[in-house]
């Protein structure tokens, strides 16, 4: 029996280093133990280091699936990856596309796991201001599921640049001082700050937005996990927010209606949703904050009579990737933002398996007023024709000129038809890049909603897998198309 110890678990290159001597020394995996410097191994012997190391290949996505396992906390994490790598290189190339591979089925959704607590680290860490003998820093504390303290380094830097910063957890602590990012030992809990003078303006906010009439508390358990709560400022807010939400949604069902205020021509009077506080001459010539409040009051086609208000897209301003739907929903019309009707939450469970974080990624629609039927109460979507397609062509060409991403893509064929002024078959375009004027990129796929409307239990679950693959595919893309760019 070998052993092989892994001084920095993590580490992509040290797990390189240590596989390529196994597969030069033809070891096979059952005759190999992996260990990290906690737990050596006292027995076996090391792999001969004085043989020469043939030259071979893996896949791309080989590398990429172990550079996310490796974040795994399952000490099995390396003799599986490793022997992932031997039955590429000695049974079968085409392994990583074969799904239904126990080992693989495995060790995607170790994948996963790793995946899903980066999205919860980015969206459940709370940075409280202190002051110290060099000014203000912030410092938050985050109890990671796996190892994940330098993985989601990167984020926090681009996103707090000019922060200066530390990430406290039990595994060790990240800081930046605006230029340079220093790695230190783990910390306990306590040594963390409990409040700072923010924390009651966050609470304000954070009930100010609460819906109690869309209060689902097994769905909230499940985007926000109880082990979350006891670090985020809001938890506290949450069981008196649930125990009065009847309450409070039975006080609004009592409330007589208020019809829509009518124009002398008799159209509704659309609702300013994006107005900042700031006056609007204030806002910024070629911004998107700007084009939303102007896309506000478009009148192109007929459709805004009838809307409740535009929606216009959101997210960050130079998004890599962005997604063109088809047109706002019912929910989107009331709401003012894209996606977050039922086909939307099925689009953020999506990104979020294929590992996508929604908040780094721009969403819009090719139309950007809601088009329906009315049937009682009720109002029953209608597909956009050609005319109104291309009447809001205008907008979305502005938001991508203005975002200039490296990566759009389309969800479904008026998406496409969008983009490139013509009708496809997404079925047979499906999962393709295209590069079209101007060098952008554009990868098509199904809109969430087709999902949603398939009948059949079982091929609604296939398609939702294959979605996904269309999505973590998205995800790959992006850095050939950046290094290419």
């Amino acid at each position: 029996m070998y052993r092989v110890t892994m001084r920095n678990e993590t580490s992509l290159p040290e797990f390189r280093d240590h596989v390529r001597v196994l597969i030069g020394a033809r070891i096979k995996p059952a005759a190999v133990t992996f260990s990290t410097t906690e737990s050596a191994d006292l027995f076996g012997e090391a792999p001969p280091a004085d043989r020469k190391v043939p030259a071979f290949t893996v896949p791309g996505a080989y590398v990429e699936l172990a550079q996310t396992v490796l974040c795994h906390r399952d000490p099995a994490r390396f003799a599986l990856l490793y022997e992932l790598l031997w039955r590429l290189l000695h049974d079968d190339r085409k392994l990583m596309s074969i799904h239904s591979d126990p080992l693989l089925h495995k060790l995607r959704q170790m994948e996963k796991s790793v995946r899903r607590d980066l999205h919860k680290m980015t969206a459940f860490l709370r940075f409280r201001k202190v002051e110290d003998e060099t000014g203000e820093r912030y410092i938050a504390w985050f109890e990671p599921q796996h190892l994940i303290l330098g993985a989601a380094a990167a984020f926090f830097i681009k996103r707090f640049a000019n922060m200066r910063w530390s990430i406290l957890t039990p595994d060790g602590t990240l800081n930046w001082d605006t230029n340079e990012l220093g790695y230190g030992p783990a910390v306990p809990k306590a040594q963390a700050p409990q409040d700072d003078a923010m924390e009651d303006w966050w609470k304000s906010y954070y009930a100010s937005t609460f819906n109690p009439a869309r209060v689902n508390p097994e769905m909230m358990r499940g985007e926000m996990p109880k082990r979350y709560w006891k670090n985020l400022p809001e938890a506290s807010l949450i069981p008196g927010m649930i125990a009065a939400a009847r309450t409070r949604t039975g006080a609004m069902l009592d409330t007589a209606p208020t019809a829509p205020r009518q124009n002398k021509a008799g159209d509704i009077v659309m609702r300013e949703f994006f107005a900042s506080d700031a006056p609007q001459e204030n806002l910024v010539a070629g911004t998107l904050a700007a084009l939303r409040v102007e896309a506000g009051s478009c009148r192109r086609c007929p459709l805004y009579s009838q809307a409740t208000q535009t929606v216009f897209g959101e997210g960050p301003e130079r998004a890599p990737v962005v997604f063109v739907g088809e047109q706002p929903g019912d929910q989107e019309d009331l709401g003012g933002k894209p996606f977050i009707g039922p086909a939307g939450q099925m689009f953020d469970r999506a990104l979020e398996e294929a590992g996508v974080d929604r908040a780094m990624v721009y969403v819009t629609n090719a139309v950007k007023h809601f088009k329906f039927e009315p049937r009682g109460k009720r109002r029953i979507h209608q597909k956009p024709n050609a005319s109104e397609v291309e009447h809001c062509h205008w907008w979305l060409e502005r938001e991508l000129a203005l975002i200039q991403p490296k990566l759009v893509v389309a969800l479904g064929a008026t998406a496409m038809k969008a983009l490139i002024g013509k009708d496809v078959r997404i079925t047979e375009m499906r999962g393709r890049l295209l590069t079209i004027r101007d060098g952008l990129t554009i990868v098509p796929t199904v809109h969430p909603s087709y999902l949603l409307r398939l009948p059949d239990a079982a091929a609604k679950a296939a398609e939702y897998a294959h979605f996904v693959e269309d999505l973590t595919a998205v995800a790959r893309y992006l850095p050939e198309i950046a290094k290419a760019a």
